[in-house]
């Protein structure tokens, strides 16, 4: 009978620690989701400078009249690559971001400072437009 009886108790505690375990997965995947919609600002900060670094890269190699394809070969990467850079689906490193800036023929600080600018400028014309929100 106390066999039993210790044996219910074994299971009860198991059953416990499994419901903390999932109270605590719970509070940790509430936090995260938290801490995610509280970063919005920071997302879209990013996505500016993503899509302006884009824009610099295609500025500067169609200025230079080179394809994508001939930057790749050039650089050792693929062509796709260089495409995924201009469209703002991924950054170059900086080892290729520093090749890039070599091949157009500008510095590294030329190229993202002209990055920096147009985030500038972006940033603070969506934050009119969310003063303008905000007062209509």
């Amino acid at each position: 009978m106390l066999g039993y009886q210790l044996a219910a108790i074994a299971v009860l505690i198991i059953y416990l620690a499994i419901a903390a375990a999932a109270i605590y997965l719970l509070v940790l995947v509430i936090k995260a989701l938290r801490k995610y919609i509280n970063s919005k600002e920071v997302r879209e900060e990013k996505q500016i400078v993503r899509k302006s670094l884009a824009e610099a890269l295609r500025e500067n190699r169609v200025r230079c009249k080179m394809t994508q394809e001939f930057v790749s070969e050039t650089l050792g990467v693929s062509r796709q690559a260089v495409s995924k850079w201009e469209n703002g689906t991924s950054d170059p490193s900086t080892s290729n971001l520093i090749a890039l800036a070599n091949l157009y023929g500008v510095s590294a600080e030329e190229l993202l400072k002209s990055v920096e600018d147009n985030s500038r400028a972006k940033q603070s014309k969506n934050k009119e437009v969310k003063r303008e929100e905000g007062e209509s």
